[in-house]
């Protein structure tokens, strides 16, 4: 195909008298000697309707390829925007709210998602993002505080623990099955921990036994909206039967033997934020949504 559009270019670009002598018929070039070259000048007169027809063959086959090699996607649709009187009426923000929840319910945290979900996840996370406007956590960094309930994740729809990190597949390699998943905020002391539930499968007639882990973070607030979170631990604790087990802390794995793609640490954005519901997104795109627990 380069070839081709190369070949197209260099004919729809060289000058009418010359496109007679690249026609195929045209066997007598002679280069040498001027009045051997007028034949060659004959022959200009002789073939108008081929020439015509190269040329036009060329130009359209030139500009239908260069309308395919500049085909690009749609641009993205402009952000939401709200009026001042619909940003101050609660049953406005709550509504949009509603629109949220029912978006991402019944999508088991992003587990179940499809390319559709994940849009209608987005646009509606959009739009309450911009009736609550810019978020200021060095103001009011007490929104943070609390025990606050995953409901969804974009990331969940690659089928992972980890999301877009590397992390432990679910249903497919390894029986797992995902539970509820908390955010332990704490202000005071800086604890940030993610608490995860989880069911291993055993085999039969064993029954799956119910984990919850912990994986400790400390915190910090780096901008107006961006959170901070450094991995110090992860502890993990039997539930149900065997809940009488005493828990048990993981070794933390080296840093010189951490993959780039696992720093121990990470960042994200707080986008959305009052009493009962908050909006992330990671840095890695990641769209989560929370309701106080």
């Amino acid at each position: 195909m380069g070839s081709l559009t190369h070949f197209a270019a260099l004919v729809s670009h060289t000058p009418s008298s010359s496109l007679s002598l690249l026609h195929p018929g045209n066997n007598n070039w002679n280069l040498q000697s001027p009045k051997a070259f007028r034949p060659q000048t004959q022959l200009l007169t002789t073939y108008p309707p081929q020439r015509s027809s190269l040329s036009k063959r060329n130009l359209i086959r030139r500009s239908a390829l260069d309308e395919a090699a500049v085909l690009e996607p749609p641009p993205p649709p402009p952000p939401p925007t709200f009026s001042e009187s619909e940003k101050k009426d609660p049953k406005f923000v709550a509504s949009l709210k509603l629109k949220l929840l029912s978006a991402v319910s019944g999508l088991n945290r992003g587990l179940a998602a499809n390319e559709e979900d994940l849009r209608k996840a987005d646009v509606a996370a959009k739009e309450l993002e911009a009736v609550g406007g810019s978020v200021d956590l060095s103001v009011e960094p007490d929104n943070l505080q609390g025990r606050w309930k995953l409901i969804y994740s974009s990331a969940f729809s690659s089928r992972t623990l980890g999301g877009s990190r590397p992390g432990p597949p679910i249903g497919r390699l390894l029986p797992i099955t995902l539970g509820q998943v908390f955010q332990r905020i704490d202000i005071l002391s800086k604890d940030f921990d993610n608490i995860v539930e989880l069911q291993l499968g055993t085999p039969w007639p064993i029954p799956p036994v119910e984990v919850t882990a912990t994986l400790a973070h400390k915190f910090e607030i780096i901008g107006p909206a961006k959170v901070k979170i450094i991995f110090e631990k992860t502890t993990v604790k039997t539930t149900g039967n065997l809940s009488q087990l005493p828990p048990l802390e993981l070794p933390r794995i080296p840093d010189s033997l951490r993959p780039p793609s696992n720093t121990g640490s990470g960042e994200f954005e707080v986008t959305y934020i009052d009493s009962d519901t908050r909006i992330t997104r990671g840095d890695r795109s990641e769209l989560r949504v929370f309701v106080i627990s």
